[in-house]
Parts: C-alpha cells; structure tokens; sequence
C-alpha cells in the first residue's frame, strides 16, 4: 500500500478558514505513511501493484492513500498469523486475557484525540462524534475484560446421581468484516467479545476508510497481546471473500448492506460457518401526541442526522399524530436549518462531510426522486460548499426533512443511508403499528410519548431488535445490538456468539468432543428507556 502524508486541522478550533497547510494533526503522533496492512506483529505491504485505488478524505476531497489490496497469499498469511496466536491466548485464564484488554482500553482513553482527528479524517464525520466513537471502542473493551474471567459453562444434574457439565470453548479464528461509518469502533466492538473469549481476529475494514484499524492492532500489541491476535488485511469485496472462504476462519462477523450480507453468509454456508449480521435498516420513530414536543424534536434530530445520517439504525420514518404534525414539522424544519455545516474538525462543527463522492450523489438521487414522487422538500436536500476553499472538493450536503410522505415512496421504502427525514402523519396506535411494521427491515425502532403504559405496549408490538423510548441512538455496550427479519442475524456486543459449548456427562469424559454444538443466543427486543 503506497500512503500520501496525511494533512489535517489543527486542535485550536477557531471557526476560521485554514489553509492546506495548517491541516495538520495536533498531536502530531499518528502515522499513515506506512502500510495499513497488519499480521504477525507488525505492518504489512499488500503485493498487489497493479490495482491500487484512490482513498479519499471526505472533508476535503484530496487524495490521502492508494489501497492495493490483499490476495489470498496476504488472506492466508494474516489467518495463519492469528490461528497461532490462537494457541497460546486461548489457554490463558479470563483474568490473564483481562489484563491485556484493560491495557488496551488504558493506551485507548491516552491517545482519543489522535484517534479521533485520523477517524475524523478517514470518515468525515465531526470530531465531537469521533470522540464519543473512540470513547464507546474503549468502553467495550473494558466491558468484556470485565466479563472475560465469568465465562463460564454449566451444571447439569441427571437422574440417578450423575450429572453433565457444558465447557464453553472459544470457537478459534473469527473473521470480522466492518463498515465505512464507524471503522474505529466497530473494529473495537467485534474484537473485544471474540477476544474476551479466548478467540483471535482477522479485520477487514472498509476500503473507502481503511486508516484507524490499524491503529487499534498496534494498540493491542503494545498492551501485550500475542503477535498476530488481532490482524488487519485491507481490499474490498475479493479480499472479504477469501477470508469468508478460508478453512481455518471459524465465524464471520460482518456489519454493512443487505446485499453484501447475503453474499457472506452464502460464502460461510460452504463451510457451515456461523456468522453475525448487523445489516440495513428503515427504522420507524413514532411521537404520539401526548410527548414531550421539546424531546420529540431532539430525539428526531439525533434519530436521522447524527454521523450525517449515515447510521443503520436511524429512525428515518418519522410517524407524528396528526394533532401535533404542523407544530413539530415547523420546529424541526427551524432547528435542522440551524445545524452547523462544514470542517469536521471544527469543534463548532455538527455535520461533516459524507463518506465519498458516489454517496453523496446517491443520497441527492434519491431526495429528487422523492420530489418526483410528491414529497414536498421543507428544507434542505441541496449540496453544500464551504467558504474554506481548502474544503470545496468535500462531499457536504445539507440536511434534508421531507414532509407529505407516504408509505409507498421510495424515501420511506429503502435505505438512504443519509440526511433526510422522511414525515409522516397517523392517526391511531394501531394504525402506526401496522405501518411501522410493514417492512423487510427490523433493525430499531423509537418511540415518543408520556404515557408508560402506551410507550412499553407499544415497543412489545414493533418488530425491531432495538427499541429506544423517549431518545433515539443510545447505544451502551452492555447492551446486545442487532435487528430482526432482513436486518441481521445475531448480536453485536455478545459474547455467547463468539462460543461454543461442549456438553460432557460424567460417564463419557473422555470423549468430550461427540456431543458438542454451537452456542447461540439470538436475545429479544432490547428496551432503552
């Protein structure tokens, strides 16, 4: 991988232009001049020279590294690496295994504003949003060191005295595959629970952000992991693939499009592999009448335009009863008119720049196609271009709230992926729920409202993994993530997914392996009040 130096905004936020450079990182410390291709202990260069591509920073739109990709030798190298890490590391008590994460989550909480400026530039995302993805990447490491020492199998007691014990055992080398829009805590979010376990990782990160991942790698070794626990091999769809197909990889992880999901788990359907999906979403948010409007208005706010919309759980089918529909649309409309465009490392700053170019396009299609279709835009939908000129080739937008929207639209039907909130008026309970059901998505759901009884009898109905009432986009680590229906399979932050459990009578001690299975807990409807 052949890398440019990277340039970004000093950590004195003034909200003044700045030139080229002055784009430079405050803490000075991060390099990206060297390949971000890790295994084995150290950074890696992929041998593919012929097809390298373009990585783009999205807040400037200038070039910031050629991603060449990794073949199968480099798939094969980086698996091998992390099946003899395996070895030692799953033989090591939980406290042992906590230690070296609690170090890690420590080197984390010392170094989160470097990570979170290279997230910044690598995403475009604001750096207050990047801290807090920095902070939640640390959290959950320290959540399952916490847990690591506690994993344990059971007691079972038989007829006629004798009794079975279950041993969870670490599966062995896990696959996780991660998306654009939280590359640093996502890599965080799948390594922890498989490490707490007594797993290794291979990490693919996105190639559109390659850049933090490997950070998180170096983060581990230098905490006294084994070499080649945690390792990062960079490409796109052919790299995903040689690891979904490789023999030694034991589970896939995988968070992104329903598409590509589909694809992963027929590829680990060859080898009967086990995977979690954390797929799309079109998440339904009803404020009923009786709602705190202030809160309501918030919740829609961080529901459809946090990480400028690109979140897979946002709450981008807004239902409001129709007796408070024009009061909350013309506060809406005024507070997202107000939202601050423009350098994501700007501390002022509260929507940055979208992931790439071709998004940016995508998501302007379909706010026009919504117009075709009779949506009304209230405001926003248009591209934005900063009076920096070091950040006009950017990829900004500027937060779009479409009213007269009907189920049948495609803006309400299919995933943007963006910023712009779809409103939509109802009635009664029961028809919203009908409505905020009917779709192949299940992934999170919200609901407004002051009445306790209503907000719980309501959540129950809403075929959704996640359920926030009275706030939208809460995610703690304790909490399993992960949807329903087309959405996904599995949990995000579950330990039980990164297990297997070998059930042993005590008459058939010695032949422990006959009788084991796959340990997996697919936990209810989660409810955040």
């Amino acid at each position: 991988m052949m890398l440019l130096r990277l340039a970004v905004s000093p950590r004195s936020r003034v909200a003044a232009p700045l030139s080229a450079a002055a784009r430079t990182l405050s803490s000075g410390s991060v390099d990206i001049s060297v390949p971000l291709n890790f295994w084995a202990g150290q950074r890696r260069t992929s041998r593919d020279k012929c097809n390298k591509e373009n990585v783009y920073e999205p807040a400037t739109g200038r070039v910031l590294c050629h991603l060449g990709p990794c073949g199968a030798a480099e798939v094969d190298q980086a698996v091998k690496a992390a099946k003899l890490a395996f070895e030692p590391w799953s033989k090591l008590s939980g406290m042992e295994r906590a230690r070296v994460m609690i170090e890690a989550a420590h080197i984390i909480e010392s170094r989160r504003e470097e990570i979170a400026e290279t997230e910044v530039v690598n995403n475009g995302k604001s750096i207050t949003e990047a801290r807090l993805d920095v902070d939640s990447a640390r959290l959950c490491i320290e959540y399952y060191a916490g847990l690591a020492s506690t994993l344990a199998g059971q007691h079972v007691q038989l007829p006629g005295g004798s009794f079975a014990y279950t041993r969870r055992e670490p599966l062995g080398v896990c696959a996780g595959i991660g998306a654009w829009n939280y590359p640093f805590q996502i890599a965080a979010w799948k390594s922890a629970p498989a490490l707490a376990c007594g797993n290794s990782m291979v990490f693919k990160p996105s190639p559109v952000t390659p850049v933090t991942a490997v950070l998180l790698a170096e983060i581990y070794m230098q905490a006294g992991a084994p070499e080649g626990l945690f390792n990062v091999v960079q490409g796109g769809q052919e790299t995903g693939s040689f690891l979904c197909h490789h023999p030694d990889v034991a589970k896939v992880s995988f968070t992104g499009s329903i598409p590509t999901g589909q694809k992963i788990m027929e590829m680990a359907s060859k080898g009967v592999k086990p995977v979690t999906l954390e797929l799309g979403g079109k998440s339904p948010l009803i404020i009923f009448q009786d709602s705190d409007l202030e809160n309501a208005v918030r919740g829609a706010l961080m529901a459809n335009f946090l990480s400028q919309g690109q979140v897979c759980s946002n709450g981008t089918r807004v239902f409001v009863q129709r007796e408070i529909l024009s009061e909350f649309v013309e506060e809406v409309v005024r507070r997202t008119q107000a939202i601050a465009i423009g350098d994501p490392l700007l501390e002022s700053t509260r929507m940055g720049a979208l992931v790439s170019r071709p998004h940016l396009e995508k998501v302007l299609y379909f706010v026009e196609k919504a117009k075709e279709e009779g949506a009304t835009v209230l405001c926003g939908g248009e591209r934005f271009v900063p009076a920096d000129p070091t950040l006009r080739g950017g990829y900004y937008m500027t937060p779009c709230v479409l009213g007269d929207c009907t189920d049948e639209m495609t803006c309400v039907k299919e995933e943007i992926f963006g910023p712009v909130m779809s409103v939509l008026s109802f009635e009664t309970e029961e028809e919203v729920l009908q409505r905020a059901n009917d779709t192949t998505m299940g992934l999170a759901a919200g609901v407004f409202t002051r009445d306790v009884a209503r907000a719980h009898r309501v959540v129950e109905q809403l075929k959704a993994g996640s359920c926030f009432i009275n706030n939208y986009n809460i995610t703690p680590v304790e909490v399993p993530f992960g949807g329903f229906k087309m959405s996904g399979i599995g949990r995000e932050r579950l330990d039980a997914d990164f297990y297997t459990t070998a059930n042993v009578s005590r008459d058939e001690r010695e032949n422990e392996n006959s009788s084991s299975d796959h340990f997996s807990i697919h936990p209810p409807q989660v409810h955040t009040t």
